[in-house]
């Protein structure tokens, strides 16, 4: 079976693909909810009312080893934590896909801390590990879509693995309505879609 690399691509906003040089040894994916006490007097325990749901967090260690080749190995750390900076067109930092394997993260990077372990005579660093955490992305008009019906149109974005039959069954419950977003989307090839794409899912009776 083929070793698949772990990547790293840019979304919304300036930049390209990150190479992961390799493939993380774990990750852990962490969701939450929050909770309100209600005070009742008279009660010996509150209840709760549940007030909203957290963004989902994707944490991991990628290491990186520019040893045997002589380069600095910051060259490559650096289009890990550069996505931390502002993008001067969103006024934020990019929005970026983790994929995986199976596992499609589309979040924002919210920490990065780099650890360098091992030197050239020159003191230029070759080997590192960055640890990252990634706070999951959703677009408004998306979370809020989940609330509705099918009679709105939304739009979606593709993760890996996505096809055009996935997306029509999970949005009008039926596999093969796929060409309504087909049609919209000037989608010729339904075989075409790429990680990242912005699909306009439109309204059916």
């Amino acid at each position: 079976m083929k070793l698949e690399k772990a990547n790293i691509s840019v979304v919304i906003g300036g930049g390209g693909a990150v190479e992961v040089l390799f493939n993380p040894n774990e990750y852990r994916l962490s969701g939450s909810n929050q909770f309100a006490e209600v005070a009742i007097p008279g009660l010996p325990s509150p209840p709760l009312q549940f007030v909203k749901g957290n963004s989902r967090t994707l944490t991991m260690q990628l290491f990186f080893d520019t040893f045997e080749k002589g380069s600095d190995v910051r060259e490559h750390t650096r289009k890990v934590t550069r996505l931390l900076d502002i993008d001067p067109e969103l006024h934020a930092p990019p929005v970026v896909l983790f994929t995986w394997g199976d596992l499609n993260f589309m979040g924002v990077l919210e920490r990065a801390e780099q650890r360098f372990t091992l030197f050239y005579a020159s003191g230029i660093p070759a080997r590192a590990t960055v640890d990252v955490t990634f706070k999951e992305f959703t677009e408004g008009t998306e979370q809020a879509g989940k609330n509705r019906s099918a009679t709105f149109d939304k739009r979606r974005t593709v993760r890996r693995g996505d096809t055009l039959s996935g997306i029509a069954g999970r949005e009008y419950g039926d596999p093969g309505n796929w060409r309504p977003i087909a049609l919209v989307n000037g989608i010729d090839d339904p075989l075409t879609l790429y990680p990242g794409q912005v699909l306009v899912i439109p309204a059916i009776e």
